[in-house]
């Protein structure tokens, strides 16, 4: 009864044994190296998909099912176990019978008796294991890709972040980073910084378009970069300007040198539709010792700015009394706002006389300004500034409004007004919206007269100023041409523009007294203006000698210091009163 039941538990055992083998789907195998014989278990058909169940198989079965890219290294393998006569493992796939590849892992044991080797080993799909180490892998060299993807696009972002697209150059943040760290610099002795600003660079930009003004701005960079030391860190900072720091320079002398040389360089004749466009540089220079750069950059900008007031394509090195200079004009700028918000703009007006009869043909009204605490101040101490600002076509019409008022009050007092002769800017003779405010107006015909300077009715004859032009005569209101000779001013462009009355400057009408040649001149232009049409008024008449040549060589008009000086609206009033009705000559 004992040796049943140790029979029963032996067979239990082995059925256990077989539903853990049969659960886990391990195949079970016995090799008899010497016999060659091989003997499957029912998972080993299993997982070989032989739909077989018998247990003895040919060694050729297997080998047969085993990928031709992994059986030499799985016979490699077992060949290895045998001749060592140790534990085999090997890892290959298989190709069922269907096509499909699983991946299978083998081990087994090496047993010896009486010099025949049997193999006694399993065998199991890791077909899972294999796609999803596979997978992590994959997924780990994604992984480690767009980790260098990102780490090349961080780089990339913070090169874009600091460098300027067009040129490739440091742009203003890199600038003001590196301008702090050289500030926090305890071995830095000496620094200077150079502003670069191309001179009509909007003018190449409007005239030759975006791609003409790019290739510009990039021969810059490259020119830039050329011309100054080694050691410069130059960056492009806005639109049209580039600054470079300089550290530790020899002098400030050799530098303006070096500056002076690249705004030599910076000169550029460019082509575009037969036509000559110039481009160049101005240049402002700054330094300073380690401890005071924080300020050197606006300081630059300063010297900057007084290179191109003075004329543009010059170095202009900075000092306290430019600093000084500078801030007095913007306090002027800021007075000048303020002024024409509180009406301290006034007309002064000058007569202007008949060269045969001398009386008062015409009044030109010329701007001055009341100023609460520096007096009256003449066009020179502020035109530029309006310019600086944009508000010219601000004070015209300010001039205007003011002029058109103190005729309407002198008319109400029966005096007859002769026309008045107002300054137009470009920006204002340009406005599509003249004309609709001169009517609001109620401007009366032929009392009227805008004086255009000669660079404007040339420069800038497109439709919407020859249309405002044509409207103005329409509305009766006259055109004259403001310093002629001053400029470049052709006949065409007096037959386009065909003014009223041409003004002849000042320069060419004081020297008539003392030169033949420009008596020659005078004449010539008078005779120009006469085969046109044209009124020729002379201004700068300031003596008696004067106003008599002129008269002579056929001008109708004269303005002068000898004929007039500019007075107060209330003053031209009592002018008028005394000489109306009269045929009184004007006294010289």
């Amino acid at each position: 009864m004992k040796a049943a039941r140790s029979e029963q538990e032996f067979q239990n055992i082995l059925r256990r044994l077989e539903l853990a083998l049969d659960a886990s789907r391990i195949g079970v195998w016995e090799h008899d190296t010497q016999k060659d014989e091989v003997v499957w278990d029912r998972q080993m058909h299993r997982l070989y998909g032989t739909g077989k169940t018998s247990k003895r198989v040919k060694a050729a079965l297997w080998a047969k099912a085993v990928h031709p890219d992994d059986r030499e290294q799985a016979e490699a393998d077992f060949n290895f176990a045998i001749k060592g006569k140790g534990g085999y493992a090997s890892e290959y796939r298989i190709v069922l019978p269907d096509g499909k590849i699983r991946y299978l892992r083998s081990r087994a044991h090496c047993f010896e008796q009486d010099g025949n080797i049997t193999f006694i080993g399993v065998e199991w799909d890791v077909t899972a294991d294999v796609m999803l180490n596979r997978e992590l892998q994959r997924q780990k060299a994604i992984a480690e890709k767009r980790a260098v993807a990102l780490e090349a696009s961080a780089r990339r972002i913070e090169y874009t972040a600091e460098h300027d697209y067009l040129t490739g150059l440091p742009n203003r943040s890199f600038f003001d980073r590196r301008l702090a760290e050289l500030a926090e610099d305890a071995g830095l002795e000496k620094l200077a910084i150079l502003h670069i600003g191309l001179d009509r660079f909007k003018q190449i930009n409007d005239t030759a378009g975006h791609s003409v003004g790019d290739d510009v701005l990039k021969s810059a960079a490259s020119r830039i970069v050329a011309a100054l030391p080694t050691n410069a860190f130059v960056a492009r900072i806005g639109g049209d300007e580039f600054a470079a720091l300089i550290a530790n320079f020899n002098s400030i002398e050799d530098l303006k040198t070096v500056a002076e040389r690249l705004a030599q360089q910076l000169k550029q004749s460019i082509w575009h539709n037969d036509e000559v466009l110039r481009a160049g540089a101005s240049i402002g220079l700054a330094s300073a010792s380690g401890k005071h750069v924080a300020s050197l950059l606006t300081e630059a900008d300063i010297a900057l700015h007084r290179a191109k007031k003075l004329g543009r394509g010059r170095v202009e090195l900075f000092s306290a009394q430019l600093k000084a200079q500078l801030n007095n004009e913007r306090r002027v700028a800021k007075q000048f706002a303020r002024g024409l918000e509180k009406g301290e703009f006034v007309p002064f007006y000058q007569a202007q006389v008949d060269a045969r009869t001398r009386r008062i043909v015409g009044l030109e009204a010329l701007a001055r300004w009341r100023h609460p605490k520096r007096g009256l101040l003449l066009p020179g101490e502020f035109i530029s500034v309006a310019g600086g600002l944009g508000m010219l076509d601000d004070l015209d019409a300010a001039i205007l409004k003011a002029a058109l008022k103190d005729r309407r009050a002198w008319m109400r007092q029966g005096v007859r007004v002769p026309r008045i002769a107002v300054n137009v800017s470009a920006a204002r003779l340009s406005d599509p919206l003249l004309i609709d405010e001169l009517q609001q107006m109620d401007v009366e015909p032929e009392t009227l007269s805008f004086e255009l300077l000669e660079t404007i009715f040339l420069d800038d004859s497109e439709e919407g100023v020859l249309s405002n032009v044509a409207a103005l005569k329409q509305m009766g209101i006259d055109i004259e041409i403001d310093d002629f000779g001053s400029g470049h001013a052709s006949i065409i462009g007096l037959t386009k523009v065909r003014p009223r009355r041409l003004k002849i400057d000042r320069r060419l009408v004081f020297p008539i007294t003392t030169s033949r040649e420009q008596k020659r001149l005078l004449r010539s232009i008078v005779d120009i203006a006469k085969a046109l049409d044209i009124e020729v008024v002379a201004e700068g008449v300031e003596t008696q000698e004067h106003a008599k040549l002129s008269t002579r060589l056929g001008c109708d008009v004269l303005q002068g210091y000898a004929i007039a000086y500019p007075v107060s609206g209330p003053d031209m009033l009592a002018q008028l009163l005394k000489t109306q009705n009269t045929e009184l000559a004007v006294q010289l």
